[in-house]
């Protein structure tokens, strides 16, 4: 059998920690008098903290010092990190598991790929952290996607060429960074939003071993 590069996204993908970014986000925004509605949040994900605040800060027509967008950056991650505390295998979102399972057991490579600079806890906490080969997150990337960065380094430590490489996306810029990169895009989710995409699922319980195996095999 081939073998194959599967990068999966985190937020959204493996787990829906996007519960969470809005909670802490909000909590922001309503200290400032911003309304923050569901969404919006739609619009920050794959994006990174930095740009995410800028763009709750563009709703509110607010214009901050450099020094009170750390503060207020500090205090996102904290009480982000603080609803991650009690996170566990349960978290996990469905229809993920069997496919993780059959990659493994099929010897494909398995990376992360994701913004989150906190990544390695969150797969710690779930219990799955041992499925992945290589995990590139928010420390090791400049670029935030639609850039590939986070995928291509992926697929480079894997030792797996780009156009060998399927990656498991729920944002759009996710999907655009994965077609810029040259690799097979699948949107997990709404597919008005992921159409970009070239296979949509609207999630990984729809999907069944039968498609991975065909995308290994061609």
């Amino acid at each position: 059998m081939n073998r194959k590069a599967f990068i999966f996204d985190l937020d959204g993908v493996i787990v829906d920690t996007a519960k969470y970014h809005f909670l802490a986000w909000q909590k922001i925004a309503s200290q400032l008098d911003i309304e923050f509605t569901p969404e919006h949040n739609e619009k920050l994900k794959g994006v990174s903290r930095i740009r995410s605040l800028d763009l709750i800060l563009e709703l509110g027509n607010i214009n901050a010092t450099q020094e009170q967008k750390d503060q207020w950056l500090t205090q996102k991650n904290e009480d982000y990190l603080s609803y991650l505390v009690n996170m566990n295998f349960s978290e996990i979102l469905p229809g993920v598991m069997p496919i993780l399972q059959f990659l493994k057991e099929n010897n494909q490579g398995i990376a992360l790929g994701s913004a989150s600079k906190n990544a390695k806890p969150i797969l710690e906490k779930t219990g799955i952290i041992n499925y992945f080969e290589v995990i590139v997150d928010g420390n090791d990337v400049t670029n935030a996607k639609p850039d590939p960065e986070v995928f291509l380094q992926a697929a480079k430590f894997l030792g797996i060429d780009s156009e060998d490489s399927v990656v498991f996306e729920d944002s759009v810029a996710g999907i655009q960074a994965a077609n810029i990169a040259k690799m097979v895009s699948v949107g997990i989710g709404d597919n008005t939003v992921l159409h970009e995409a070239k296979y949509i699922f609207k999630d990984f319980t729809y999907m069944d071993t039968s498609f991975i195996e065909a995308l290994i095999n061609k």
